[in-house]
């Protein structure tokens, strides 16, 4: 690995822009290494994903966020464009659409994977916009491969290294930089447009993390979706000649003067060497739980309290021991009333980690929709043990979440549970059981059983077999392979569900 140090600079110093770091990730972007050269286990990974993401999309195919999105880009049909999960084979709309109604579906459950460092993220959402060009423009399985690996790298990079949260910046704004990129690797771009379509992306992907503060709304599952559209569109300018606000990161008014850090913040990024394998996709991990991922050792943690903790109706009080993230941004600590508040909508409960607990300390378990269902929020007996649960900061699981070596980095806590008597019983979980250093590691097994479980009833035994199958293959897959990426589902029951929302413009 190479560290560039990254600084802002006057518009006086006329930075060249081989020193810019837009045109760094670029150049790692498009001296991405042919699919046979790939890392294979960067590659089986690759797969992986694409399974999860189209469980998650298909298990989200009757939710109102995802029926939107879906109406919309269908308000966008050409006869050579890209395929939308949930709707006939054979219907196309333009890719950037493809691209808006597929994040939405893949987003909506918070559900796939993830990956934190400095800031935070879900590098799957690269996968959507992805998958909608290479089907525009008829390229290969290998060629979708390439992109997402590329995709990853840069996105995992820029993650480890730049936080955008403590400045209350979206972490959307390092995702469009990062589909741009897979896009200019996926489609062997050079490196000046790739740069220019980065630049463009991180403009006009920059937006405050208020969608993910108090009442949150469905824009949680949108704002994905949005970055990949914007990153289409970025690299469609750029293709043809048009430029940027350069240089985006260093300007004395740019990203990292404006938005983050100030006019005297430096920053280390670190990109692989030309010819180093592209392995950073290995770094990221999944979900077994449709929950924010600081919530996932919760659950578990839950999971293995509830055989131990008795009659939950004697319990005084419950304090989470965790990580200022954890306790900031989906804990006591994040001042949000909302998050105690049992009329609150999905994805504010899903953002609510004494909510989640107290569910799965009950249930013994988490289910992506039982768990969030209006009345399984408004329980009186689940409400009372909700309310006496809090969290607070511990300065060693801060210090474990952003331990740089990622065999030590931990996403967990500790919970103590004091019962009226003045009785406790505590127990930790530093890494959720899915995650690579878990007790149960997702393998492929993992993602298959998971694709299994979220959309059965609504694909075919048959058809959930021939996507596996086509997966199992995704690089010999040839320029008109990829419609078979999207899982045959009951379109006439989508169709019927999608006829009762209101109408918008399209």
């Amino acid at each position: 690995m190479i560290d560039h140090q990254v600084r802002v600079h006057p518009s006086a110093d006329h930075l060249p822009r081989e020193e810019q770091l837009a045109w760094k990730l670029a150049a790692v972007a498009t001296g991405t290494q042919e699919a046979e050269d790939l890392d294979p286990a960067a590659g089986a990974m690759a797969a992986n994903r694409i399974i999860d993401n189209a469980a998650v999309a298909v298990a989200s195919l009757r939710r109102r966020p995802v029926a939107v999105a879906r109406a919309q880009a269908l308000g966008h049909r050409t006869s050579s464009g890209a395929s939308v999960f949930g709707v006939a084979a054979g219907t196309r709309v333009s890719p950037e659409w493809a691209a808006w109604a597929n994040g939405t579906a893949v987003r909506e459950l918070d559900f796939h994977d993830t990956f934190l460092a400095a800031d935070y993220s879900h590098p799957g959402d690269n996968i959507p916009p992805l998958l909608a060009v290479a089907q525009r423009t008829g390229r290969s399985g290998a060629d979708l491969l390439r992109g997402i690996i590329a995709a990853y790298e840069i996105h995992v990079a820029l993650v480890k290294c730049i936080c955008l949260h403590a400045h209350r910046i979206d972490h959307v704004a390092h995702l469009g930089a990062a589909t741009a990129c897979g896009l200019g690797a996926m489609l062997r771009l050079d490196t000046e447009t790739t740069y220019q379509a980065v630049q463009q992306a991180v403009h006009t992907t920059t937006a405050t993390r208020q969608s993910r503060k108090g009442e949150i709304s469905s824009w949680k599952a949108f704002a994905p979706a949005f970055a990949g559209k914007a990153a289409i569109e970025a690299v469609d300018r750029a293709m043809r000649g048009e430029g940027s606000p350069s240089p985006i990161y260093e300007g004395e008014d740019g990203f990292l003067a404006r938005m983050l850090d100030g006019p005297d913040a430096t920053y280390t990024v670190s990109l692989p060497e030309p010819g180093e394998a592209r392995r950073a996709i290995l770094d990221t991990y999944t979900k077994e739980h449709s929950a924010e991922y600081q919530a996932q050792a919760i659950i578990d943690l839950a999971r293995t309290l509830r055989e131990k903790a008795g009659p939950l109706e004697k319990v005084r009080s419950v304090v989470l021991h965790t990580s200022h993230h954890t306790h900031q941004v989906i804990g006591s600590g994040s001042g949000d009333p909302q998050k105690y508040d049992p009329t609150a909508s999905r994805e504010t409960l899903d953002h609510s980690v004494p909510y989640i607990f107290a569910v799965a300390l009950e249930d013994g378990g988490w289910h992506h929709e039982r768990s969030y269902a209006p009345e399984r929020a408004r329980r009186p007996a689940t409400v009372e043990l909700w309310r006496k649960i809090s969290t607070v900061e511990d300065p060693e699981w801060t210090r474990r979440y952003h331990d740089p070596d990622p065999a030590r980095r931990a996403f967990g806590g500790r919970a103590v549970i004091t019962f009226e008597d003045g009785s406790v019983v505590e127990d930790q979980l530093a890494v959720a059981d899915a995650h690579p250093a878990g007790a149960r590691p997702f393998d492929r097994a993992g993602y298959t059983a998971k694709f299994r479980t979220l959309t059965e009833g609504i694909v075919t035994a048959a058809a959930q077999e021939s996507f596996l199958r086509t997966v199992d293959r995704l690089a010999e897959l040839g320029t008109g392979d990829l419609t078979a990426l999207f899982p045959a589902v009951d379109t006439n029951a989508v169709a019927a569900h999608d006829a009762r929302l209101p109408k918008g413009l399209f």
